[in-house]
């Protein structure tokens, strides 16, 4: 099963083409195969015309929260604060410096490989 993160406003636009087109595109979207099959079977009646015209309206008024809980396992998109982009930026930079004693021969690898787990638990 895919496992990408599905979009209120793409499952909502297919909800709202099943009134003109064939219904029950957005079910296969949302990874409900079989609610998608029973659509398409029942397509000759107004059934899922309307049920896709109701559902499309949910979709828009639902928040994000809770259209994440529904149908992206209850996940939603991580942002990064900048005071943390900040801290992975000075400990690259910091990794590097490290990196080019190694090189040059100032520190050993073992020395190295310790100061690189010690910047790394900082961020994590």
């Amino acid at each position: 099963m895919l496992t990408k993160r599905k979009s209120r406003s793409i499952a909502a636009i297919l909800a709202f083409s099943g009134i003109v087109t064939i219904s029950g595109l957005h079910k296969f979207y949302l990874g409900q195969p079989l609610w998608g099959i029973l659509y398409v079977l029942l397509s000759w009646t107004p059934i899922p015309k309307v049920a896709s015209a109701i559902e499309g309206v949910w979709y828009l008024t639902q928040d994000k929260e809770a259209f994440d809980r529904n149908f992206n396992l209850g996940q939603s998109v991580v942002k990064v604060s900048p005071q943390v982009s900040n801290q992975v930026e000075s400990v690259g930079h910091a990794l590097r410096e490290l990196d080019a004693l190694r090189q040059d021969g100032l520190i050993s690898e073992y020395e190295f490989e310790q100061k690189r787990r010690q910047m790394l638990d900082q961020i994590s």
